[in-house]
């Protein structure tokens, strides 16, 4: 199954950020998803493509995050990742500080303890390092500990928006995830399968 910026935008919509907002980090962002295009923009940290805290080692980290937490059917998970992200940080910039922090300490703790970045570790290690922290098992506390906020900010924060999106959705049988309107057809055929 393919994650798409549509997703994404489906997913800020559940999330109570406009749609519209979303689509204008699709028009800043400047890529259509049907080009197949998956590589990040580099001038986004320059170009004010990215608005609060965010930057491109937080995205980098969240989406290799999402690479291990994301179940193995779902592609190309970056620019689902991002769409949300800046969707989600231009909206609501204290929420998105919380992300850029607790992004920041599970590269900390990466380099310290595996001397790379998250994002430069092989999937197997990214996942022993999220278990090693405790993220697998912490509460998701906003202002708590920096592995409560971890968990919070980014492990529920990349599950919130996959299976809040229509593609992750139907990942776990829901056809029509809360906050995405599947119109009038959706409630006259059964589920798919």
């Amino acid at each position: 199954m393919e994650l798409t910026r549509r997703d994404a935008i489906a997913a800020l919509a559940a999330a109570g950020i406009t749609v519209g907002g979303g689509a204008a980090v699709l028009a800043r962002d400047g890529r259509d998803e049907s080009d197949g295009d998956t590589s990040s923009n580099d001038d986004a940290a320059t170009d004010g493509t990215v608005e609060g805290p965010i930057e491109e080692g937080h995205l980098s980290t969240l989406v290799a995050a999402a690479s291990v937490l994301y179940p193995s059917e779902v592609d190309r998970t970056e620019a689902f990742v991002e769409t949300f992200v800046r969707g989600r940080a231009s909206e609501q910039p204290d929420h998105a500080r919380g992300v850029a922090e607790a992004a920041t300490y599970l590269d900390d703790y990466a380099r310290a303890w595996r001397d790379r970045g998250f994002a430069d570790l092989d999937p197997d290690e990214r996942e022993e390092t999220l278990r090693e922290m405790g993220a697998d098992t912490a509460d998701p506390v906003p202002d708590g500990s920096d592995v409560e906020r971890v968990r919070y900010y980014v492990v529920n924060e990349l599950l919130y928006a996959l299976y809040s999106s229509p593609t992750g959705g139907e990942l776990v049988g829901i056809e029509n995830p809360q906050g995405h309107p599947g119109g009038v057809e959706s409630y006259r055929r059964g589920p798919r399968r």
